[in-house]
């Protein structure tokens, strides 16, 4: 069996403040599931902090300026809802890399991932959202820049709308942005995506199957990417803090695996990112992450 590479490092796991609410525990905790499971016997591949040169290709260089230096303002810090300290830019550093390796390796192999990423709040001028840095986006950025895609679609399935990736991507259309989510759901400003379908609240899993099936496969053939971004963030779960959605662990699996097919049926290469999730158990949260690993690792096995 042909192993999907997966990228992984310590620093995705930032120190932050006792008691703070985001779950930073779930990032080192994911990346021992996936070893536990077996989806990383190789080890993983582990990448350097991005520079500012490559994270100013979606944001604004002042902002990346002023986050390197850890002097990013109040309101700044406010709306990121974390402490901007050189722990965390380490961190949002280190994941955007991430992301961008693990895009290169999937256009490489077919699939690979990153146990962090989809910072999909990150705007061009501002963090949000607990996200410092848009990944997805300066991945996305970079390799067009390179020319190694032309196209590129941003599946982003996290329960809250993707407006950061909107806004670093507004002026990209070969750069498709799709999100799926729970429409009254963060942020209340939402930045329009090429595409925005969003759901109801408690909607469960037959529900959510069926919208995504109507729309991805349409998106897939009209687009015509070389590289599909997944955003699996778990956060559309039934027990999520911060979601309105009413997936079962089932339907999680059923979304990922379908999403995959999906691409890799049609020759698609496909990176994956874990978005969000929200408990104050640590170890369920890290094994609903680990789900889009077992699902890459099980089309790999097919394959």
């Amino acid at each position: 069996m042909k192993q999907v590479p997966i990228i992984s490092h310590p620093a995705y796991e930032a120190t932050l403040p006792d008691g703070h609410r985001f779950p930073m525990r779930k990032y080192g905790r994911l990346a021992e599931v996936v070893a536990e499971k077996g989806l990383a016997s190789n080890g993983f591949a582990k990448p350097e902090e991005a520079p500012a040169e490559l994270i100013a290709l979606a944001h604004d260089r002042t902002y990346v300026d002023q986050v390197f230096a850890c002097s990013a303002s109040r309101e700044i810090e406010r709306r990121i809802g974390l402490p901007v300290s050189e722990s965390v830019v380490r961190r949002a550093r280190t994941s955007a890399a991430g992301t961008l390796l693990a895009a290169r390796l999937a256009l490489q192999h077919g699939l690979a991932g990153s146990t962090a990423g989809g910072s999909h709040h990150g705007q061009r001028e501002t963090g949000a959202g607990f996200c410092v840095f848009n990944d997805v986006a300066i991945a996305a950025k970079a390799l067009r820049v390179e020319g190694a895609l032309q196209r590129a679609l941003i599946v982003d399935l996290d329960v809250h709308q993707g407006d950061g990736t909107a806004d670093c991507l507004r002026d990209e259309p070969d750069l498709f942005t799709f999100s799926m989510h729970a429409e009254k759901n963060y942020p209340v400003r939402k930045i329009p995506s090429d595409l925005d379908i969003g759901l109801p609240d408690s909607m469960q899993d037959n529900a959510y199957l069926e919208a995504l099936r109507a729309h991805l496969p349409r998106l897939l053939e009209a687009v015509e990417p070389d590289l599909v971004f997944f955003n699996a963030g778990v956060d559309p779960h039934r027990d999520d803090k911060l979601g309105r959605l009413s997936l079962s662990d089932e339907g999680l699996r059923q979304r990922d695996d379908y999403v995959i097919e999906q691409a890799r049926s049609r020759q698609i290469p496909l990176v994956a990112v874990i978005g969000g999730g929200y408990s104050t158990d640590i170890e369920a949260l890290a094994r609903r992450h680990a789900i889009v690993f077992e699902a890459m690792a099980a089309w790999s096995e097919r394959g």
